[in-house]
């Protein structure tokens, strides 16, 4: 059975909502809310190094925005964490990998790739 990674991300799904993101990141990337997209992401694509190590895992990656995060995770008692998260998933056990606090620690997306090898090896 193949492990599953989720990262939601603190944005909204719809058009203009990502439209509006776009811009906050290019504007104003200090101010910008979601350190998840910050790291993976440059201001127009995902970065080659993160979409390499995304390729070449043995895992699942699913990407979520907040609206579809919880509309499918209807049932999660804890709602008070705040996004963006990264957490593992296997059957229906969910176990937190990365809370916002620690995205926001990260400097760089290779410092992700090694928390993450280090969380799922």
């Amino acid at each position: 059975m193949k492990k599953t990674l989720f990262f939601v991300y603190n944005a909204q799904s719809d058009i203009w909502n990502k439209y509006l993101d776009s811009l906050h990141k290019i504007i104003s990337p200090a101010t910008y809310s979601c350190d998840l997209c910050s790291l993976t992401h440059g201001n127009f694509s995902e970065k080659k190094v993160w979409k390499n190590f995304r390729e070449n895992s043995d895992y699942e990656f699913v990407f979520m925005y907040k609206d579809e995060f919880l509309d499918t995770y209807t049932y999660l008692e804890d709602k008070s964490f705040n996004l963006p998260i990264i957490f593992q998933k296997q059957e229906e056990k969910i176990n937190l990998l990365f809370d916002s606090e620690g995205l926001s620690s990260l400097n760089s997306v290779e410092e992700l790739i090694e928390f993450l090898k280090k969380k799922i090896s």
